[in-house]
């Protein structure tokens, strides 16, 4: 007789033989999204996927969720990257979702339209956001594979346009799984390293499913969240991504991008050469200038007789030399006349003078008699003459108009 088992160990058994066979841990599975459910609170999606003639439950948990692009939608066509598993306490086969792409150009262009009009609502396309490029970049940094023809392009370009360039390249993969995260991690390795002025994200062409990675939500933000210049150049001319829109600058080819990073040495060749012209027909025409100012100079009398110039200039000096000579006789003359003045007037106050005249200075007691208050009778007085001086008594004082008796107050 078989064992008896509970409901609960069978569901168990069973799951562990579904996810202990490595087919079935990692497949990709096609097909159409119906009954879908956006859990709000727990963030899981719940859809069934099915083709023409079957179906499987499907779950997509948060941490897996939050990383798509876009909304999956009932009708949508889609890829699965999946484990297979039983959900236990139902016995229920299903399917757990890690990635899920979307399958046939609706579905994709659905979802590129989705990311596109909700990072245009946030304003990541904004223009005024937008950096402008160095015009002379000191070193380029790259984010693209170092064995991919991007690469290449760029730097044949560089040698072309500019060969002085130097370029900081993060070799990332730009197809695939890892391609999402290499891509991201490249932008801010290379923002964050401070060594570079302006940084391309550049692959060649490919099919669409080739460039989707560059539709990704987690690059877009990236790039808008690099502070350094961001160039984007993703395939041809036709492709356009949401790389594109977010980046500062789109460039429809690697090889544009590198165009429109690098200056042209020969544009700066022409603009130096045109300088130089400049610089010579200004240097002429001042040349010019100065010749027919020296031809004015030496056609002067001065320059073609010099002797000139020392015969004005003696003359000038033999009349302010007579100038000075007059001037210093008429002053001269001037000073003897004021000195004579004031001899004369000098003489004639001199009191020596008066004295040889016959007159005499009267003092008593070394003080000169200036009026009849000082003088008594009996008073002893000197009389200085010129050449003498003699000692007398006051006998009396003599008013004009009379005589004063000895005795007499005056």
């Amino acid at each position: 007789m078989a064992n008896v088992i509970t409901v609960t160990a069978l569901n168990r058994y069973v799951k562990t033989l579904l996810e202990r066979d490595p087919v079935l841990t990692d497949v990709a599975i096609k097909g159409e999204i119906q009954n879908f459910v956006h859990h709000q609170k727990s963030g899981h999606f719940y859809f069934t996927l099915k083709d023409e003639t079957a179906t499987v439950k499907a779950v997509m948990f948060r941490s897996s969720a939050s990383r798509l692009s876009f909304l999956p939608e009932n009708g949508m066509s889609v890829i699965v990257r999946c484990r297979i598993s039983l959900f236990e306490r139902d016995g229920s086969f299903q399917i757990y979702v890690e990635e899920l792409f979307p399958d046939g150009l609706g579905a994709a262009q659905m979802a590129f339209e989705q990311l596109k009009a909700r990072l245009l609502s946030e304003g990541l396309f904004a223009e005024e956001k937008k950096k402008p490029l160095p015009a002379v970049p000191k070193r380029v940094g790259l984010v693209t594979s170092k064995t991919g023809a991007a690469i290449r392009d760029i730097y044949s370009v560089a040698q072309r346009r500019w060969p002085f360039a130097d370029f900081l390249v993060y070799d990332a993969s730009v197809q695939g799984r890892e391609a999402e995260q290499a891509l991201v991690d490249g932008i801010k390795a290379l923002d964050q390293s401070g060594l570079v002025d302006v940084i391309i994200v550049a692959r060649g062409g490919g099919s669409r499913e080739d460039l989707w990675v560059f539709n990704s939500e987690r690059l877009a933000r990236a790039a808008y969240a690099c502070k350094t210049p961001l160039v984007s150049g993703v395939g041809h001319e036709i492709d356009f991504t949401i790389l594109d829109f977010v980046a500062d600058l789109r460039a429809a080819t690697p090889t544009a991008a590198a165009e429109l990073v690098l200056p042209d040495i020969s544009v700066f060749a022409d603009r130096l050469q045109r300088a130089m012209q400049i610089a010579d027909a200004a240097i002429s025409y001042k040349l010019m200038v100065c010749r027919q100012h020296c031809d004015i100079i030496a056609s002067t009398d001065v320059l073609q007789n010099p002797t000139l110039l020392f015969t004005s200039r003696e003359t000038k000096l033999r009349e302010l030399n007579r100038q000075l000579t007059q001037a210093m006789e008429a002053k001269l003359q001037g000073s003897r006349r004021e000195l004579a003045q004031a001899a004369a007037l000098l003489e004639s106050l001199s009191p020596l003078g008066a004295l040889a005249r016959g007159y005499c200075i009267a003092s008593s007691n070394g003080k000169t008699i200036r009026n009849k208050q000082q003088l008594v009778p009996g008073a002893q007085l000197q009389l200085e003459f010129s050449d003498f001086a003699a000692d007398c008594t006051v006998d009396q004082i003599i008013e004009k108009g009379g005589l004063l008796e000895k005795g007499t107050k005056i």
